[in-house]
């Protein structure tokens, strides 16, 4: 029988009760007419439960959704719909040099590949199964990519790898970048601006998914959204109705051509992240994408800088008071108080952050930002460093390897800076499925990307 991931209503009902426990809305009512008419919690790593609901079930679990929905949250006031930074000096403006453009365009998407490929043949593995697989095989501290040689059939049979990543992203079959979402989206923000320019609208982002994503390469909130612009529903209702992952990472790794294509300018990169944001996600999952699109827009811009400057930036872009910020304040914080900086003492940064966010979901916003933030932090930027720490951190590792190797890869500067043993496997092709861009170079999205600039 199909059970479509991240739509049933019977498994969707389990996560926003979860969402409403972190919000702090009181769902104690809802949460026991549901366990006491048989409904179950949220499914721990999947994205169904193994067998459907009754038509009763299912029924009761749409009326409790809506009515969860309705329940007001104490932090409308500190993590409001829409958030403006301070004014802040106008952005700087240079006249760059287009080969030297290029060649930083050129190193962040090869980092953001390379990222999104270390981490997934260990994507909704939890932090113990990747530790022990990267220890029984001599990789650990995480130094190159994960390999089944030597692997003990043990500790293989109780941390199996993700079944569709295996096949083409471990160190003995890697050839060329697989599709992911990750890069995906990129794509999709590379056309929205080609075909609408740097003032579209969220309506826009929603006629291009349609025209151009397939429904099946969506996830959470994307493929809720999906669903709801098929009912006949507009955003920013689609992001809202039925919607328990709108705070999760999905619209954080769709930032990174806001930022690449406005150098200098982290609070107009932001802006249009909330555009493409508001589709699917609010608060925090919207505060993602404006971090990170302002953090690669400081991080492109024409001054010299380092990551730790660049988080800084970044965070005069999402509320003050939000939990998004708290999250990269506390990855910062708990990185920095490691006195060592060694790979083998980000272990315990890593055990700090899942202590604090140990009743989150792993595709979540909040701990993969404090993640991301604590990797980046840790590794003072250095591109090996920061996705090696990220991945090792678990949670969603593709995705947060994707994002530190964007931004270490910018840092970078140059292809040449990315150490071979990590952009060489991907013989410079990417597959996927977004029209027009199968099989393309990295270096040719970097041309396009910096004819997209305003």
């Amino acid at each position: 029988m199909l059970r479509l991931t991240w739509v049933q209503p019977e498994d969707l009902i389990g996560h926003e009760l979860r969402q409403a426990a972190q919000d702090g809305r009181a769902a104690a009512g809802i949460e026991e007419r549901w366990v006491a008419a048989g409904g179950h919690l949220a499914p721990d790593r999947a994205g169904a439960s193994a067998t459907p609901a009754t038509p009763e079930l299912r029924s009761l679990a749409e009326e409790l959704l809506d009515e969860l929905a309705a329940l007001p949250s104490p932090l409308a006031v500190t993590e409001p719909a829409v958030y403006r930074a301070p004014e802040a000096p106008a952005p700087t403006r240079a006249t760059p040099d287009p080969d030297t453009e290029l060649r930083r365009l050129h190193a962040a998407w090869l980092g953001r590949a390379a990222g999104c490929l270390l981490g997934k043949p260990v994507e909704k593995l939890t932090v113990t199964g990747i530790r022990a697989i990267a220890r029984s095989t001599g990789n650990w501290p995480l130094t190159a990519w994960f390999t089944e040689r030597g692997l003990d059939p043990e500790v293989a049979r109780e941390h199996p790898w993700n079944r569709r990543s295996r096949p083409t992203s471990l160190a003995e079959n890697i050839d060329g970048m697989p599709e992911d979402d990750d890069l995906n989206y990129p794509l999709l923000g590379l056309l929205l601006i080609q075909r609408h320019g740097h003032d579209f609208t969220t309506d826009d982002v929603a006629k291009l998914w349609l025209d151009e994503l397939p429904a099946g390469r969506t996830f959470t909130a994307e493929r809720v959204a999906y669903r709801n612009l098929l009912a006949g529903l507009e955003p920013p209702l689609t992001a809202t109705y039925r919607n328990p992952f709108r705070e999760w990472i999905g619209a954080q790794i769709r930032a990174d051509i806001f930022g690449w294509t406005h150098p200098g300018d982290p609070a107009r990169a932001a802006e249009l992240a909330h555009r493409d944001a508001s589709l699917t996600h609010t608060a925090n999952g919207v505060y993602g994408e404006m971090f990170v699109a302002a953090a690669i827009a400081h991080a492109a811009g024409p001054a010299p800088t380092t990551v730790h400057e660049t988080l800084a930036a970044a965070l005069a872009h999402v509320p003050p008071g939000s939990r998004y910020a708290e999250a990269i304040r506390f990855g910062i914080d708990t990185a920095a108080a490691e006195p060592t900086g060694t790979p083998e003492a980000f272990e315990r940064v890593v055990d700090a952050l899942h202590r604090r966010y140990a009743d989150h979901h792993w595709v979540h916003v909040l701990p993969n930002a404090a993640l991301l933030a604590a990797a980046l932090t840790h590794a003072d930027g250095d591109f090996a460093g920061s996705i090696t720490r990220v991945v090792s951190g678990g949670w969603d590792t593709d995705s947060n390897g994707a994002t530190a190797g964007s931004i270490a890869g910018l840092l970078a500067g140059d292809p040449a800076a990315l150490p071979p043993s990590w952009t060489a496997p991907l013989k410079n092709r990417l597959a996927t499925t977004v029209a027009g861009f199968d099989g393309i170079g990295f270096d040719e999205l970097a041309r396009l990307t910096l004819e997209a600039r305003a």
